[in-house]
C-alpha cells in the first residue's frame, strides 16, 4: 500500500549516518543513539541493485527526472542563496520506458497511485514478478495475528485470519515480518508466550522503542507568476547542501529539501483548512510553489509503539498505541530548514510564505532496530532477531538510526541483502 502512495524519492544514506553515535555523541534529553552494525561500504552493492530494480532516475544510465516548474523554482531559489547540490535525479519513476514500465507522462497527483505504472510500486513490479515464478502466493484480505514457535524457541509458522474471520496457520521454515513498523511491533508484542512473556525478540525490552518518523517540514509560497505546481510528478528533485553534519547550525545531523506539489485539498489541509492565511493559497493555487523537508530524527526510548491495556480490535488483539514527541534537535533543525526555505522563495519575490511541521504522513523507522549488542536492539546486522535464529524483520523497523534521506531505497537494499543471506543459509541447511 505505501508504495502506491509514496512520492518515489530515493536518495541514499551517507557514511556518517551509519555512525550516528560516533559522529554526534549522545544527545541530552533521553536519546538512544547507536551506530549501525554495518557500514555504507557494505550496503553500497545492494544500493546499486535496489536502484537498478526500482529504476531510480540518474542511475544505471537512466536519465534524470523531468524538471517541472516547481522544481525549477526550487532550483532557482537554491542557487540564489548559494546551494550547489541540486538535482532532478533520484526518483524511482521511469523518465523513459524501462523494464516493461512506461516513461512518466507528468500526469501528476502521484499520491493516488501512478495511473500508468511509471512509478515503482510492489503492486505492479515485485508482486507480478513473484507470481510468475510459481513460488509465491498472495493471500489478500488476511490479517496475521500471531507468530508461533516450538519448545526450542524457533518460530514454526504464522496464524492469520481470513476475510471470514477463520483462523489458519501457515507453517514456515523462517518468518519475515514487514508490517511498516506499527504492525511489526504489534505482532511481535502480541506473540508473547510463557517462553517469551514480553513478546518475540523482546528480551532486551527494545521491541517498539526508539520509534523514529523523521523531522518533517512543509513549505508553501505564493510566487509572482504562475507555477502550476500540480502539473508533473509530485516530487521532482532534491537539494542536498544541508544534509551534512554541521553542528555550527545549532543541531546534529542534517536535512534534505525536496520539491513537492499537492492537490488543492492537501494544500489547504497543510495550513489548517481555515482563515485568510489559508484562502490566499487556495485562491492563488496556480501561483503556489512547495517544498518538503526531511531530516534526521534521533531515537528516544520514550518514542514507541506499545499495546493498549484494554482496547481490542475485531480479532480480539490489543490495538497499537503510538507515543511520539519531537526532540529539541528536530525542532532546531526544522526552524533552520524553514528559514532557509524562506530565503529561497523570498529571493525570487514570493508574496506569501508559510512553513511548519508537515501535518500528515511520516517515514516509519526503528522499533526493532539492528544492534551489535543484543541489549541495545532487537535484530542483528542481517535483520535476524537476536533471540530467534529463524525470525527476521524486513522493513524500516530495523533502522538503527534514521538518517536524513527518505527510507524506501534503504529498506529495499536491506531486504535484498537479507534475502541473499537467507538463501545462503538455506542452501547451507543452517536455517
Amino acid at each position: 500500500g505505501t508504495t502506491m502512495r509514496w512520492s518515489a524519492a530515493t536518495p541514499r544514506f551517507q557514511e556518517h549516518e551509519f555512525r550516528a553515535l560516533t559522529t554526534y555523541g549522545q544527545f541530552d534529553h533521553g536519546t538512544t543513539l547507536i551506530d549501525w552494525p554495518l557500514t555504507l561500504e557494505e550496503l553500497e552493492p545492494y544500493y546499486e541493485k535496489a536502484e537498478d530494480k526500482m529504476g531510480v532516475s540518474g542511475t544505471h544510465g537512466i536519465p534524470p527526472s523531468a524538471e517541472t516548474n516547481n522544481y525549477k523554482v526550487m532550483k532557482a531559489g537554491g542557487k540564489r542563496i548559494g546551494y550547489k547540490e541540486i538535482t532532478s535525479a533520484r526518483m524511482a519513476i521511469n523518465p523513459v520506458a524501462r523494464n516493461g514500465r512506461p516513461g512518466c507522462q507528468q500526469i501528476s497527483f502521484c499520491h493516488s497511485g501512478c495511473a500508468i505504472g511509471a512509478k515503482w510500486s510492489t503492486l505492479y513490479t515485485e508482486i507480478p514478478a513473484a507470481e510468475i515464478t510459481g513460488h509465491f502466493e498472495l493471500r489478500a484480505n488476511a490479517m496475521a495475528v500471531q507468530i508461533n514457535h516450538d519448545d526450542k524457541g524457533r518460530v514454526t509458522g504464522v496464524v492469520y485470519s481470513d476475510a471470514d474471520g477463520t483462523l489458519h496457520e501457515q507453517k514456515a521454515r523462517a518468518v519475515a515480518v514487514a508490517g511498516n513498523v506499527v504492525e511489526t511491533a504489534r505482532i511481535l508484542l502480541n506473540s508473547n508466550s510463557s517462553m517469551f512473556p514480553d513478546g518475540l525478540g523482546n528480551s532486551s525490552g527494545q521491541v517498539g522503542r526508539n520509534y523514529m518518523r523523521h523531522m518533517f517540514g512543509a513549505v508553501l509560497a505564493v510566487m509572482p507568476k504562475p507555477v502550476n505546481y500540480h502539473r508533473g510528478a509530485r516530487q521532482t528533485g532534491v537539494i542536498y547542501d544541508e544534509q551534512y553534519h554541521k553542528p555550527e547550525r545549532g543541531f546534529a545531523g542534517g536535512y534534505e529539501i525536496q520539491a513537492i506539489a499537492m492537490d488543492p485539498w492537501n494544500t489547504s489541509a497543510t495550513m489548517g483548512n481555515w482563515g485568510p492565511e489559508n484562502t490566499v493559497y487556495t485562491q492563488n493555487y496556480s501561483h503556489v510553489a512547495g517544498l518538503f523537508i526531511t531530516g534526521e530524527d534521533p531515537p528516544e526510548a520514550a518514542n514507541r509503539i506499545s499495546l493498549h491495556p484494554t482496547e481490542r480490535d475485531a480479532h480480539g488483539l490489543p490495538v497499537p498505541v503510538i507515543e511520539y514527541r519531537d526532540h529539541s534537535n528536530s525542532v532546531a533543525m526544522r526552524d533552520h530548514s524553514i528559514e532557509k526555505s524562506r530565503e529561497m522563495f523570498e529571493s525570487l519575490g514570493a508574496t506569501e510564505f508559510w512553513g511548519g511541521d508537515a501535518p500528515v504522513g511520516c517515514h516509519n523507522m526503528g522499533v526493532a532496530r539492528m544492534s551489535e549488542d543484543p541489549k541495545d536492539g532487537v535484530t542483528n546486522r542481517w535483520g535476524q532477531v537476536h533471540d530467534i535464529e529463524n525470525l527476521f524483520v524486513s522493513d524500516g523497523s530495523t533502522f538503527s538510526t534514521s538518517g536524513a534521506a527518505n527510507p524506501t531505497l534503504t529498506i529495499v537494499a536491506l531486504a535484498i541483502r537479507q534475502a541473499d543471506h537467507i538463501a545462503e543459509r538455506m542452501a547451507q541447511k543452517s536455517l
